[in-house]
């Protein structure tokens, strides 16, 4: 298959979610990826369930990146990292700011090592600024963004997200960036540096419906109802759905399929604005309605009238859901025979783009700690000598 970013190189120093996703996602795409991590490993290989030092985590923000194991910190280390920054076209680092600089490599040094080098660095908060020697992690900025505020019910407690979100989010933004650059570079030659703060990225992922009441700045309108402030789901009488109807028609449709198009006429809800400034007396009427049906039937009634309506699964459930078979949107990858030390096939979700009706499978399977050390380290022109001197420095870690 012709990954649209087959033939670019990749060193990926970043940890845990933010970097190595987005790299992950590059890899998918083609490109090839030399995750550089500590002796100790990435954290990443400790979340979830594991096997060895594979965990399912770090398998899906891992996949298809050859690893090799070196301690940053040791100047035995710097030739190393300069032979893999020549014959790289990307650099990802998602250290605090400073300690790209304390490891030799500042940004000039790398972009004389490298001048056509895309440098993408990502930090929590930016490389300057108030909060620059802050710890950061997805949670803090769930909380700074104003994300875990904006998931509150009316007049309760902040509501974190269960999910790395932000970090996430981080890592598309990170990706896209780094395609942007390397298209640019297509044009000028140039490598340049691309810095992605997950603040920034959180909060324009925030801005178009959780911040709307923050958007105008003179004379502002009064304030609207909060987004998806009664959007919550569903219970019937053996499940949950979720819905979201804000076209009109599909209003008109849901109050069929519920047996009171009555509502549809009422002045609180006959436009979208009133439903929204009406929320909670909607949701009032519509609660027992929902719940003295079972779902199926919901679903069936909602569809047959033309109303957006989805069944709440359980996580187990989605593996099965038809329409995430069809798509083969979760697929098996295999990291070895179970009777040889391998740990079986694993399952991850594909990356969603297709290419000219494709779909791209994840590149290959997650590297366990340091496993492409020594093949690495001779494509760099390292001969067994001085990779054995590393080994025996504790430098380099080798399988």
């Amino acid at each position: 298959m012709n990954r649209p970013l087959t033939g670019i190189r990749i060193v990926d120093l970043s940890t845990v979610f933010s970097g190595p996703i987005a790299t992950a996602l590059l890899a998918d795409q083609g490109a090839e990826v030399i995750k550089v991590e500590s002796p100790e490993g990435d954290t990443c290989r400790m979340i979830g369930p594991a096997k060895g030092d594979l965990s399912a985590t770090f398998i899906a923000a891992n996949r298809g990146k050859r690893s090799i194991a070196i301690d940053l910190k040791s100047p035995a280390a710097t030739p190393v990292l300069d032979a893999l920054v020549r014959r790289a076209d990307v650099l990802v680092d998602n250290f605090r700011p400073g300690v790209m600089a304390r490891l030799g490599l500042q940004d000039e040094r790398l972009a004389a090592l490298n001048p056509r080098l895309i440098r993408l660095s990502i930090t929590g908060y930016g490389a300057d600024g108030p909060e620059v020697d802050a710890k950061v992690y997805d949670a803090v900025i769930q909380a700074v963004s104003g994300m875990a505020a904006s998931h509150a019910l009316p007049g309760g407690p902040p509501v974190m997200v269960s999910s790395a979100l932000c970090d996430k989010l981080t890592s598309l933004a990170a990706a896209q960036a780094v395609t942007a650059a390397l298209f640019a570079r297509e044009r000028d030659g140039r490598g340049r540096r691309v810095e992605v703060a997950m603040l920034d990225a959180v909060l324009a992922f925030q801005w178009p419906d959780a911040m709307y009441n923050h958007a105008f700045v003179d004379e502002p309108p009064p304030p609207f109802p909060e987004f998806g402030i009664t959007q919550r789901p569903w219970r019937t009488a053996d499940g949950w759905v979720a819905t979201m109807n804000p076209q009109q028609a599909e209003f008109e449709a849901q109050c069929r399929a519920l047996q009171r198009p009555d509502l549809a006429a009422d002045p609180r809800f006959a436009t979208l604005r009133s439903r929204n400034r009406h929320g909670a007396e909607l949701r009032a009427l519509l609660e027992p309605l929902m719940a003295e049906r079972p779902t199926d039937e919901l679903v069936a009634s909602f569809r047959r009238e033309g109303a957006p309506i989805g069944r709440v699964n359980a996580r187990g459930e989605v593996l099965d859901h038809p329409q995430v078979r069809h798509n083969q949107a979760l697929v098996e990858v295999d990291h070895g025979d179970p009777a040889q030390g391998g740990v079986g096939r694993v399952r991850l979700a594909r990356a969603a783009a297709r290419f000219d009706g494709a779909a791209l499978p994840p590149a290959g399977a997650a590297a366990h700690l340091g496993e492409h050390g020594r093949a690495v380290m001779a494509e760099l022109g390292f001969d067994d000598a001085h990779v054995a001197r590393l080994v025996a420095d504790g430098v380099l870690r080798l399988p």
